[in-house]
């Protein structure tokens, strides 16, 4: 009878190897999926997108177009590192596009360029004449005074030492705060252009960019 059920037992381990193992059925392998056989048949790598070489394309002639045009126009030609700057060197942001329009552009237009190339506006707001040439930003004050009557204040202190002193004021009747120096233009200023800088104080006055001095 001992013997009896280790036969029994031997026999159902063997049926229950063959379930779990097709291969023990019928000596034959495992199948792999369709698509994980072609593959490995193939000997292929994982595929990859395509990766394009340096394009080239015309440059639009975006002059006398407002800003904001000319910025969606140039990247719907493929040029989208764009940058603007005050053409007339008060060195004013552009903070809203749409009150700007172009002056010039660099690269020139019908220039055949590479579209990774920074395309730069030369812009003055909508009011304003566009300048023949841009006009220079002051340069870094050394030893003497510049003249920056009629430049941009903004422009003007950041022609002056860091740790200049500088006090800033309407130069109208209406004595109005200076919030933003970059809507402003020097009227007056001491010490007058080519005096020494020792280090004194320097003082400004000050109109609206469009306005004219009193």
């Amino acid at each position: 009878m001992r013997t009896h059920h280790v036969t029994l037992l031997a026999a159902a381990g063997l049926l229950a190897l063959t379930a779990c193992n097709p291969q023990a059925a019928d000596g034959k392998p495992d199948t792999p999926a369709a698509s994980q056989t072609a593959s490995s048949a193939a000997g292929a790598p994982p595929s990859k997108a395509p990766t394009g070489g340096a394009r080239t394309a015309t440059l639009p002639d975006f002059v006398g177009k407002g800003l904001q045009t000319a910025q969606d126009e140039a990247q719907a030609a493929g040029f989208v590192l764009l940058k603007s700057h005050d053409s007339l060197g008060q060195q004013r942001l552009q903070a809203l596009d749409r009150n700007w329009k172009v002056c010039g552009q660099t690269p020139a237009a019908g220039a055949n360029v590479d579209t990774s190339t920074t395309i730069d506006f030369g812009a003055v707001k909508l009011e304003e004449t566009c300048p023949t040439t841009d006009a220079p930003a002051p340069k870094p004050a050394g030893d003497t005074m510049p003249d920056f009557v009629g430049k941009g204040m903004k422009a003007a202190r950041t022609a002056l030492p860091t740790n200049a002193s500088i006090t800033v004021k309407d130069a109208s009747s209406q004595d109005r705060m200076v919030l933003q120096e970059s809507n402003w233009k020097v009227c007056t200023q001491n010490p007058a252009a080519g005096a020494a800088l020792t280090g004194q104080p320097v003082a400004f006055t000050v109109v609206k960019t469009g306005e004219s001095c009193p």
